[in-house]
């Protein structure tokens, strides 16, 4: 059974509007969020933490940055900023903190989801296989911008 294209639209609206929720109640950092865009086919990246989403969507959340970021909202967070394993934990923590929240979120709009245990990408990494994929780039106050991407099956 397929669904019409205003339930799609309403879901992917919810998303969208969950995941910057979810960011601005895990990150304490003032920031802006620039529009949503769609991307193409593949995505590249150096740095960043995949948490795939499953139920009523699926898809994958990824968050993106130099590790310097990451390192710089983990200093906000807790004190201090970590680099090497402590950094990708941190990484792979913060995902799961904004995706769970997202999950938390959107299921008061009836999307039922859950979240996979995060994925750590380091290196030049290229994604490719998902439907539609959308960017959101936030930048922090004194910290830097990351990209927070829904790929969306």
């Amino acid at each position: 059974m397929s669904i019409s294209i205003e339930e799609r639209n309403r879901t992917v609206r919810d998303l969208l509007n969950g995941t910057f929720t979810s960011f601005k109640n895990v990150v304490p950092i003032k920031h802006e969020i620039k529009k949503p865009q769609l991307l193409g086919k593949s995505l590249h990246l150096q740095y960043g933490v995949l948490i795939g989403i499953t139920g009523d969507i699926k898809g994958n959340l990824i968050l993106s940055s130099n590790p310097g970021v990451f390192s710089s909202i983990s200093e906000v967070m807790f004190g201090m900023s970590l680099d090497g394993d402590m950094l990708a934990s941190f990484s792979g923590e913060l995902g799961n903190m904004i995706a769970g929240c997202l999950s938390t979120i959107i299921v008061e709009n009836g999307i039922k989801t859950d979240i996979t245990s995060p994925t750590i990408m380091e290196g030049n990494t290229t994604l490719s296989g998902y439907e539609k994929a959308i960017q959101l780039t936030i930048v922090m106050d004194g910290t830097g911008e990351m990209d927070i991407f829904l790929l969306l099956d």
